[in-house]
């Protein structure tokens, strides 16, 4: 159904070829999971089945991709509507109407589709993707996930043959995710459609796999395999595939089932050794809150869960200092109450998760936190300022924000030009930015444009821009979307720096291994509400939705990562 042949593809100005001598066949009715380290070529290779590459993005395309017979070199997107359904890292860029039913109805009506079958696959989609409750809202009111579920839906109601899909569940809550590859995996096994997907959260997807092909690194030749055996060699990887090559498990599991069952001898290797001693220390410090100051039905406050190694030069836990604090607060925008009753405190050197479904309110708890939101009812403080009453001047020195869309920081012509600006607005020592960015993701170059980086090299270089001031209150929405696993792991190493210095940091995530390797506590929130607050090996292990892997295949123990089980066993 897709065949690549000898394909190269050189983008204009650049030195050498993004992806080269690609060859790959993708057989019709098969789901492809394209994996790889960020930035070497996987939209580009996804942008080629569509015909955005080179139609749209320019450069130049050698070699020869067909897909269902047609040669996208000389057949364009618009040419090849019929066949290809294409979703692209950012949802907003996929959107040409303003509200959800409009959308999904939009690609059918392009085809020339009657109204009765528009109809029945409109409400097909909106059930299949949980969408029902949306369909009247306008798209620019749904937060990231919910944008991206609509996205996806716009191109199944088409019915194409062949769907390829860039990082389609990065913005998606565990729960959301599953819905949605399980629809997939639908279309592949009854309707025979053929899924090409490149995806960096691999302990969501690669179960669904049929093949992989693996994108080693610059310069290496493409590997294609059955998941097992590409994984053996993988340099990106799940966790459960972590543990198994900790454990010298053969074959491989690619899931947790067939992990736990693989696990027993672990579990009793594991059995005399304390999972997370130094988080249950935390967890057990006494709470600093006052009943008095809980807003209805919320969990009370707990202690900040940080041990004396991950404390700042004269920190004690008598001197911790509240860098933000919320009480009763209530946001409504438009018709939705977005936030209720949110009483929240973050105190110097506390790294917090904010967790629950797409639309839950995290992003708009983060908002208001920077003073983009003005709150309807209650109290924001952000480093003892009211932050929508504070100049951006004032309150650059206090708080930081990296959103969603790191588009949305991003202005200049190259990455040099942003790396300057942000140095000289933080007033940093020049090179300060461009330092931490080379820290996070080495090999993006000075001359690059923003907009010809990948959506997780973008992400990237927003998160080096904002850390250049390192504010005292550090706020993530979705820090890991598009990152690898080694773009992740030099992210962790340098939030717990911060960390270890005084620093706080508010992340909104959906990523639990994330949360399970870094945060100290998790709050859950669900229709604006904090439903769940506590320490994190409490609130993930007792979740389903929010567990990492590990603590599934070794529970009941409480293990959460495969760095913890490897120092056990060291």
């Amino acid at each position: 159904m897709i065949r690549f042949e000898n394909v190269s593809v050189t983008y204009d100005g650049a030195s050498r070829p993004t992806v080269d001598g690609i060859h790959l066949h993708v057989p019709e009715g098969e789901l492809m999971l394209l994996a790889g380290p960020s930035g070497v070529g996987k939209s580009t290779l996804l942008g080629a089945v569509s015909g955005l590459v080179p139609h749209f993005t320019g450069g130049t395309l050698a070699g020869r991709v067909t897909v269902a017979g047609r040669d996208t070199r000389t057949h364009k997107p618009r040419e090849l509507a019929d066949v290809v359904g294409t979703v692209g890292q950012d949802p907003l860029a996929h959107f040409v109407t303003d509200t959800v039913e409009d959308e999904l109805a939009y690609g059918m009506e392009s085809l020339g589709l009657t109204p009765p079958v528009m109809r029945r696959r409109v409400e097909e989609t909106l059930d299949l993707l949980g969408l029902a409750d949306l369909r009247d809202r306008p798209i620019a009111t749904l937060s990231g996930g919910q944008q991206q579920r609509v996205a996806i839906g716009s191109v199944l109601t088409p019915h194409p043959q062949v769907l390829a899909l860039d990082e389609p569940t990065s913005a998606l809550d565990p729960a959301a995710a599953e819905e949605v590859l399980s629809v997939l995996q639908r279309l592949v096994h009854d309707l025979g459609t053929t899924v090409l997907m490149a995806e960096h959260r691999l302990e969501r997807v690669i179960q669904y796999a049929d093949q992989v092909a693996l994108l080693p690194g610059p310069g290496k030749p493409l590997v294609v395999g059955p998941p097992a055996e590409v994984m053996a060699v993988s340099p990106v990887y799940p966790p459960v595939v972590g543990l198994g090559r900790l454990a010298g498990w053969d074959p491989l599991p690619l899931t947790v089932r067939n992990a736990r069952r693989a696990a027993t001898d672990l579990k009793h290797r594991l059995a005399q050794s304390t999972p997370g001693a130094d988080r249950e220390a935390r967890a057990n410090q006494a709470p600093l809150w006052d009943e008095s100051q809980r807003g209805m039905g919320q969990r009370p406050k707990k202690a900040p869960l940080w041990d004396e190694s991950q404390r700042g030069p004269g920190q004690s836990p008598a001197t911790s200092t509240t860098l933000a604090a919320t009480k009763n607060l209530g946001v409504r925008r438009g018709r939705i109450e977005a936030l209720r009753h949110i009483t929240l405190t973050v105190t110097t050197g506390e790294v917090l998760a904010l967790m629950g479904r797409n639309g839950a309110g995290k992003s708009t708890l983060l908002s208001t936190l920077v003073g983009m939101i003005k709150p309807t009812s209650g109290t924001v403080t952000t480093g003892g300022a009211v932050p929508h009453k504070t100049t951006p001047r004032d309150l650059i020195r206090k708080v930081g924000l990296v959103p969603q869309e790191p588009r949305d920081l991003l202005c200049a012509d190259t990455v040099a030009a942003e790396c300057a600006a942000a140095d000289k607005d933080a007033s940093a020592t020049p090179g300060t930015c461009r330092t931490l960015l080379t820290d996070l993701l080495p090999g993006i170059a000075d001359d690059t444009h923003p907009r010809d980086l990948s959506e997780g090299q973008r992400l990237t270089l927003a998160l080096a821009i904002v850390l250049t001031a390192a504010p005292p209150l550090l706020l993530l929405d979705e820090p890991t979307r598009g990152l690898d696993y080694a773009a992740k792991s030099r992210l962790v190493a340098i939030l717990r720096k911060l960390a270890a210095e005084g620093h706080a940091i508010v992340m909104a995530t959906h990523d639990v291994e994330l949360a399970a390797e870094l945060t100290h506590r998790v709050a859950i929130l669900a229709d604006g509400e904090i439903v769940a607050d506590g320490p994190t090996p409490d609130i993930v292990t007792s979740s389903p939705s929010f567990a990492p892997q590990v603590a599934k295949i070794l529970a009941p123990q409480r293990w959460l990562t495969v760095s913890e089980v490897e120092k056990a066993l060291a």
